[in-house]
């Protein structure tokens, strides 16, 4: 495996930032070795400053996207940290259906809009698309509209899809509804119809603007911003406050926190997890 050089960290930290928002830096040698070193090979590049300018240089960023894709981390599960997905059935939904279903007329369904900002291979929006079913039931009486969004090609490629392997389906996914939500197909288990049409995924990357996507009453955006440094990640949540509806609900991960970053949330707890809503 090829080793890096100070200077190679030095230029590719820099091109990663720029092109991702993920800040590294020189103490990040192994991640940069272990990420990349297969990938010099593949390319049949002979360091990591012929990586950088093939990148550069090609029209069609093939090779950003293989960057991008191998520097994201994409670890998650179904279910993760089981505290957001209990807050959200029993806390969250419940109180964006009461206020939907007041403002709403009898003739228009109640509306819920819910946002996976990194939603990795989908396993997080999936697990928010089987608790909404499991909690409604008939979808008919409303109109749900659940994103995720993702900066890795190949992370939104297999959320689109919607399968998984023996060793992704058994983390944070119980039996009962591995059996009723998922099928098995050539060998993997596919997410079934009737959740897959709840959801939808698109590439974005959340250094970029994004209020074309609208409102949102709920927005999950969880172990991103900690890749991000400070500056960033005070413009990333200021653009979530103005994403989120008028009394909407941001969840982040669980050993991150908002203070010093953003002032315009105001921490709040339901039983033993926080969730955070604009003053």
């Amino acid at each position: 495996m090829a080793k890096i050089t100070p200077n190679e960290i030095k230029i590719l930290s820099k091109y990663i930032y720029d092109i991702s928002g993920i800040a590294l830096d020189q103490s990040k040698t192994y991640l940069f070795e272990t990420r990349f070193g297969k990938l010099i090979e593949a390319e049949g590049l002979a360091n990591y400053s012929e990586l950088y300018s093939k990148a550069k240089s090609e029209p069609r960023k093939t090779l950003e996207k293989k960057i991008i894709d191998a520097i994201t981390t994409n670890e998650t599960l179904f279910f993760r940290d089981t505290g957001p997905f209990e807050l959200l059935r029993h806390k969250i939904l419940p109180e964006v259906i009461d206020a939907g279903t007041a403002k709403s007329s009898k003739l228009l369904p109640t509306a819920i809009k819910i946002w996976s900002s990194a939603c990795s291979t989908g396993q997080e929006l999936f697990s928010i698309a089987i608790i909404i079913k499991e909690l409604l039931g008939d979808l008919k009486k409303y109109n749900i509209k659940l994103l995720g969004t993702d900066i890795s090609d190949a992370a939104i490629a297999q959320a689109s899809y919607g399968a998984y392997n023996k060793f992704e389906i058994e983390r944070g996914l119980a039996r009962d509804k591995l059996q009723k939500y998922f099928t098995l197909t050539n060998g993997n288990w596919k997410i079934r119809d009737e959740i897959r049409a709840m959801v939808n995924f698109k590439k974005l990357n959340l250094m970029l603007p994004f209020g074309a996507l609208g409102k949102f009453d709920i927005i999950f955006c969880r172990n991103v911003a900690i890749y991000f440094n400070l500056n960033d990640r005070k413009k990333l949540f200021n653009k979530l406050a103005d994403s989120l509806a008028p009394n909407g609900f941001l969840i982040i991960g669980s050993t991150e926190s908002l203070t010093g970053v953003c002032p315009r949330f105001v921490p709040k707890r339901h039983l033993k997890s926080i969730f955070y809503q604009v003053r």
